[in-house]
């Protein structure tokens, strides 16, 4: 006996099947390589035809002026620090800097005379006249936000800059002695001279920030101004044998400049529509 299967769907049904499942596929397929090219065309823009977001980094340095009780205290002073923003299509820039100041032109000497004798030398363990150096020393980290004026410039990614920050400044004297044979400057004692103060510290900035069209020439130069608003921190001085309770209005205002790393994939030199 011989038994015999046959299907029950016809020949148009299976072409039917088969012709829906090819439609759909052909829909995937075509549909994933148009994403592909769209996102492959925007990614590819032009820093000179184009504005467009990415982050960047920069090495800093400046040099500034000392007002207000700041000026009391220290000259003038340089600064070298670093940088991060993320520069938006928009042109708006966020991020952070920091800073490490330095100064080597102290005015506030006077804490010296209590270790002093008659003749105003100070003496060392050894029963020499000793040498002390006196210097400035301090840091900034501020969080700022600023916006890009393209007005000037190779490409609509760079222009003028007005930038504002808020943050953390301090500053405090160091105080070394050649030799470190003077008990009174030696270990923590010290601290009772060195007059570390801090707080809270708001900024602005004005000035010019340069994107080159191939990536070679990125830089931003300007006039800065810092705000600070601190006190010091030694729960006693030395010199004065009580503690230093005064509010203080630190100023500075200078010169700030930096080289610009530009963190996006290097780009061919030419027009690309998004």
């Amino acid at each position: 006996m011989t038994i015999e299967f046959h299907s029950t769907k016809s020949p148009m049904a299976s072409w039917q099947v088969n012709h829906k499942f090819s439609i759909r596929w052909r829909f995937i397929i075509l549909s994933t390589y148009l994403l592909l090219v769209s996102n492959s065309m925007q990614g590819q823009v032009s820093v000179r035809d184009s504005v467009f977001s990415f982050s960047i980094a920069s090495i800093t340095g400046g040099y500034s002026l000392p007002g207000g009780d700041l000026a009391d205290r220290f000259g003038g002073n340089f600064s070298i620090g670093g940088n991060y923003f993320r520069k938006h299509r928009s042109n708006w820039l966020f991020g952070v800097q920091g800073d490490f100041l330095f100064g080597d032109r102290v005015k506030e000497r006077d804490f010296l005379y209590s270790l002093s004798n008659s003749q105003g030398q100070i003496i060392t363990q050894n029963g020499t006249y000793g040498n002390i150096l006196l210097y400035e020393r301090g840091w900034r980290v501020e969080a700022r936000i600023g916006k890009i004026l393209p007005v000037i410039g190779p490409n609509k990614n760079c222009g003028l800059v007005v930038m504002g920050g808020v943050g953390f400044l301090q500053h405090k004297i160091r105080i070394e002695s050649q030799g470190d044979n003077i008990p009174s400057l030696e270990g923590n004692y010290v601290k009772g001279y060195d007059r570390l103060s801090n707080g809270l510290s708001i900024s602005e900035f004005i000035g010019y920030f340069n994107f080159g069209n191939r990536r070679r020439i990125n830089f931003f130069v300007g006039l800065e101004a810092t705000q600070a608003f601190t006190k010091s921190r030694r729960d006693f001085d030395f010199d004065t044998r009580m503690r230093d309770d005064q509010e203080r209005n630190d100023l500075l205002f200078g010169i700030r400049a930096g080289w610009i790393i530009p963190l996006y994939k290097k780009i061919p030199n030419a027009y690309y529509f998004d």
